[in-house]
């Protein structure tokens, strides 16, 4: 049968698609400029992605020994979940946190939690990624705390802090302070890891949470990118030499549904942020130019309805993760539509990685798909969508005044509603909610978290601020006020309060008297 041009085909977002095609694209080899086709010659024949799998619940306890659990199942890194009150800058025992507390992810109040979530793994030997943004700069002083009371070096110190702030007030919402004292505490962090945590990466930026909030791939790849470069410019303004600290800047990007448009995604973001660190930071250093990217396959698509579904939407988008050339990845769970994942379905989800990497041949070869006609035409027409954003953001003087005049969340917006509406119009179909449905579904069993689990954390926490000293803490935290009130780089006081044992709550109030609190105005 004839291919035809009568019906319009797009990619899920909308990019426009050929009948056909058939014209030859060269984009390089593996591990040359600009990395269209990866950043290592040999890809996954000389090392694997790191499987890191996304945990957290309840307290430091529990979690702990959800980590243990999945490094003995062959997991290679770890990634720490924060709960609500915790990523909000709350304590365990705040009123805003009541009936939040380890429920999204772990309690973490004070450095005592932190020394129990990684108790007996050792911080020298294992990568850990922390998914914390607002008040990132307290949980990672607690993480290097720990690393000192473990006798590990900080230049041993391997891992990665989300710390964006920026996708925040663009997607996920979870800020404290205003835009630009919040950068501030971002360039601080950047600024201190390069100076003293020369394998950790300080700022993980996060097209995820973008893509979960509804937007187009292109949108993810743009709005990702250019907060990159929003970084960078603080960076730099800071006096930091480019080569300092872009090679310890890393991304975050979601897998979603479309294999093809998701690999070309990945392939379009090397080349993009090669060329900008080339030419329009001019930036020496080879490691400066390769973008490193997590995947995480799509939370979004999964559905509620027959979970056992969604262990083949996480395959599928994990395997374009992998042919898109990550360097760690995160695959769901089949339960997670309704809870925090089980034991169980996160055992799958971790084989589900091992398949791939072990069983299917995709590691043997640096780039299978480079040279398909279709994903290199896909991958120049989703990097053009992309820069044409960037420039717009541009034009508007940056990545803060477009957040200010609500551009890339009215974008986003937009393009959720359209693809919601193709949902319930049943022209974009999800196989077993508007389509293949079901009657009379049976349960599946989900993990119950512990009921007397906020209670525990509360009393935790009344035993610390009773045993630590009191004025070491309104001492050490002084000391953070004048310095959030000057231009000192905070990291090395917000350090000095959290081993006096002052709570993520505390700290975060100190820095708040001084930069205040923020409530996004609405766009119309």
């Amino acid at each position: 049968m004839a291919l035809t041009a009568a019906k319009s085909y797009r990619t899920l977002s909308g990019l426009p698609l050929d009948p056909v095609y058939s014209q030859p694209i060269d984009s390089g080899k593996p591990g040359a400029f600009p990395y269209t086709r990866g950043i290592h010659e040999t890809m996954y024949r000389g090392k694997l992605w790191t499987m890191r799998q996304f945990a957290g619940f309840a307290t430091a306890e529990d979690t702990n020994a959800r980590y243990h659990y999945l490094l003995a199942q062959g997991q290679s890194g770890l990634s720490v979940a924060f709960d609500l009150p915790t990523l909000m800058g709350y304590d365990s025992d705040h009123a805003a946190s009541q009936g939040e507390v380890g429920k999204c992810g772990v309690a973490i109040s004070s450095l005592a939690d932190m020394e129990t979530l990684f108790r007996g793994i050792p911080l020298g030997d294992v990568t850990v990624s922390m998914t914390i943004n607002s008040p990132a700069s307290i949980l990672w002083a607690m993480y290097l705390a720990v690393a000192e009371q473990q006798g590990v070096s900080w230049d041993r110190v391997s891992g990665t802090l989300q710390n964006d702030i920026l996708k925040e007030y663009i997607a996920q919402k979870e800020y404290i302070y205003p835009p630009r004292p919040s950068m501030r505490l971002v360039t601080d962090s950047i600024e201190f890891a390069a100076q003293h945590t020369p394998r950790f990466n300080p700022i993980s930026i996060s097209g995820y949470h973008i893509r979960e909030a509804g937007s187009t791939a292109a949108q993810e790849l743009a709005f990702t990118l250019r907060d990159g470069i929003e970084y960078v410019d603080w960076a730099l303004e800071r006096g930091l030499p480019i080569d300092a600290f872009a090679p310890r800047l890393s991304f975050f990007f979601n897998a979603h549904s479309d294999f093809f448009e998701e690999i070309a995604k990945y392939r379009a973001a090397r080349k993009i942020w090669a060329y900008t660190m080339l030419d329009r930071y001019g930036a020496k250093d080879e490691k400066s130019w390769k973008l490193r990217f997590h995947a995480q396959t799509a939370g979004c698509s999964l559905t509620w309805q027959q979970p056992q579904n969604n262990i083949v939407r996480t395959a599928v988008q994990a395997m374009a993760a992998v042919l898109g050339g990550c360097q760690s990845l995160h695959t769901n769970s089949l339960d997670e539509a309704y809870a925090l994942p089980s034991e169980h379905a996160v055992t799958v989800a971790l084989r589900t990685q091992q398949v791939i990497a072990y069983e299917t041949g995709v590691t043997a070869e640096p780039d299978p798909l480079g040279g398909s006609y279709f994903l290199e035409k896909l991958t120049l027409d989703v990097e053009e969508a992309a820069n044409k954003y960037i420039r717009q953001i541009d034009e508007m003087g940056g990545m803060i005044p477009a957040i200010e005049r609500g551009f890339p969340q009215t974008e986003i917006a937009n393009a959720s509603y359209e693809f919601q509406h193709s949902v319930e119009l049943r022209e974009s179909v999800i196989v077993g909610v508007n389509k293949f449905t079901e009657k009379d579904e049976k349960p599946i069993e989900l993990l119950q978290i512990d009921e007397t689990a906020e209670r525990r954390q509360i009393e935790k926490l009344r035993k610390v601020k009773a045993r630590r000293s009191a004025s070491e803490v309104e001492k050490a935290l002084a000391a953070l006020k004048r310095a959030s009130e000057g231009t000192e780089n905070t990291t090395p006081f917000i350090l000095d309060a959290v081993r006096a044992y002052a709570t993520v709550g505390e700290i975060a109030a100190s820095m708040g008297e001084v930069f205040g609190s923020y409530t996004e105005i609405a766009i119309l």
